[in-house]
């Protein structure tokens, strides 16, 4: 479907009339119908896109009525506007930073797209704004205004606030995220610029243990007190300030609601105004971009350090040297690898945080990274074909298994062994320590034999292109088989050292359960090297299937 970006009539050849541009309502209906046309055609690419879309429309339906109906029933109790205040401003949270990760999921993102047309600024972003309100994120969203308006809502002044203040709030969440990618436009859609996207799950883990905390003592204390301090602040920034104005408007305060209310309005003014500057210059300046420039100049840096001299001479130095610069440059890959080490840390943290007072929680963090050693493979996608050109024998196989996990314990040894330290510093309690690094050390060693295994004989392809996808359409089971069967097995493999330290507590040992810390480690290292031996003549044996797997994406 085209746009149309000239007057409506037809300039005769030969004539110095230029077209005139459309009206801004014109182009407006233009653009809505641009994106209808976007989503019609996408979801008819395949019938998997539509299962998904249709799936994630239901689901979405199905949490904004749950949320609607928790707001309706909120209605009156004195709770209300502290709960409501700080809900809009998590969610404004999530509209000002997810676009950043997740804008490749919205062509209609991307105004690099537009820059060809010629359109001028003002009107584009009125059909901009107007087109971005068509999607699940802004119905939800507009759910859950509506439901915070009925929940704050009390008289007819108030009433008449809510319904000023629900559409602000709707237009302040899409105007600010749509902003927020204009004007980092050119980093989103440069090479190096899609890093960022690992800050997503850094984001996503802190943001998700915040939540579960802030659940956890308003559920202990049975009151949304703790919460008040927070909301006292949000309800003077929009979109919170759109809520405030609504409660301040039940409680009598005219004044204040009014002000609230001026708030938000300007707060959207200055969006658009941001959203337009963006859109101007983006669409007037060239793209001098040195990000190219840059990226050469940290290669070169990277090249010189010292990083291959400290990994042993051979195949092996090679192989974990090349696992290493492939995870720090590929995004999505470090984007799971900073996942793995923020939520490592985090829920040992927070379960202590929680009352938690058992050191041995801290193993999670060594299964976080012990897990990536799983799908091996899959990671180098349709390239493995260039390792496979160089194993012929079991002997060039287990070292290729053996220098990916030598790159791997490079990083999780001293990070599991951080972990474990940290958590025993806040706990003030040192005497589980040993036992602690006995068993993360012998579960690194049970999930790297399991991992190495389950890359021979359960590998999948991880799509390069798609960045909200991990896993190949059609190979979901087969990576979820491969990822809780592993970590079944691990633990298994593990329990004969879980069933001695359980011993020794049970015994009054506790004099000797420092021997566990060099059992551990031990047997860690046995059960890991025994994994890789004989995963290397099944490695052998499946280089053809491997390749065909991991080639999918």
């Amino acid at each position: 479907m085209s746009v149309p970006t000239a007057g409506s009539a037809v300039t005769p050849a030969g004539t110095d009339t230029l077209p005139q541009p459309l009206g801004t309502a014109a182009l407006t209906a233009a653009f809505v119908r641009l994106k209808l046309s976007l989503l019609r055609n996408g979801l008819r690419q395949s019938s998997a896109r539509t299962a998904v879309f249709v799936t994630s429309l239901v689901l979405v339906l199905l949490v904004a009525v749950a949320q609607l109906l928790g707001l309706i029933m909120l209605r009156g109790h004195e709770d209300a506007p502290t709960l409501v205040v700080v809900l809009l401003g998590v969610l404004a949270l999530g509209w000002a930073v997810l676009p950043l990760f997740f804008h490749a999921g919205d062509d209609t993102l991307d105004a690099t797209r537009l820059v060809m047309l010629p359109l001028r600024p003002r009107p584009l972003v009125t059909a901009l704004l107007t087109a971005s309100l068509v999607g699940i994120g802004p119905l939800f969203t507009l759910t859950l205004a509506v439901g915070s308006g009925i929940a704050l809502a009390h008289g007819a002044f108030a009433t008449v606030v809510a319904l000023i203040a629900v559409p602000l709030a709707l237009l302040v969440c899409v105007a600010l995220a749509r902003a927020v990618v204009a004007a980092n436009t050119r980093l989103l859609t440069s090479r190096r610029g899609r890093d960022i996207a690992v800050l997503g799950g850094l984001l996503i883990a802190v943001g998700a243990q915040v939540v579960n905390y802030g659940v956890a003592r308003i559920s202990e204390q049975g009151s949304a007190a703790p919460l008040e301090p927070v909301a006292d602040v949000v309800r003077w920034l929009p979109p919170g300030s759109a809520a405030g104005a609504i409660d301040s408007a039940s409680r009598g305060a005219a004044g204040t609601a009014v002000l609230q209310l001026a708030l938000t309005a300007a707060a959207l003014v200055a969006l658009l105004w941001w959203w337009e500057r963006s859109l101007s210059r983006l669409m007037t300046s060239p793209d001098g971009s040195t990000l190219g420039a840059a990226e050469s100049a940290a290669e070169r840096k990277e090249s010189g350090s010292g990083l291959a001299r400290l990994l042993p001479e051979g195949r092996t130095g090679t192989v974990a040297l090349r696992t290493l610069r492939y995870v720090w440059r590929h995004p999505k890959t470090k984007t799971a690898w900073v996942s793995s080490l923020a939520v490592g840390l985090l829920l040992p943290l927070v379960g202590v945080l929680q009352g938690s007072d058992t050191l041995y929680a801290t193993i999670f963090a060594a299964g976080m990274l012990g897990i990536m050693m799983y799908n091996q493979f899959g990671q180098d996608g349709s390239a493995f074909w260039m390792v496979a050109q160089t194993i012929s024998t079991s002997r060039d196989a287990r070292i290729e298994l053996g220098g990916r996990a030598l790159a791997l314990l490079l990083v999780t040894l001293p990070y599991t062994v951080f972990v474990v330290f940290v958590v025993a510093l806040v706990l003030g309690d040192f005497g589980e320590l040993a036992p602690a690094l006995g068993l993360s050390f012998a579960g690194l060693g049970a999930l790297f034999a399991t991992g190495a295994l389950a890359s021979a004989r359960y590998p999948y392809s991880i799509p390069q292109e798609e960045a909200h996808k991990n896993v190949a359409p059609g190979q979901g089971a087969l990576a979820w088989l491969s990822l809780l069967g592993g970590m079944l097995v691990a633990g298994a493999v593990c329990a004969p050292l879980i069933g001695a330290t359980v011993w020794l507590h049970l015994s009054g040992g506790h004099d000797r359960l420092w021997l566990v810390l060099p059992a551990g480690a031990a047997y860690g290292v046995l059960v890991g090297w025994a994994g890789i031996r004989a995963a290397a003549p099944l490695t052998v044996r499946r280089l053809p299937e491997i390749l065909a797997a991991v080639s999918k994406g």
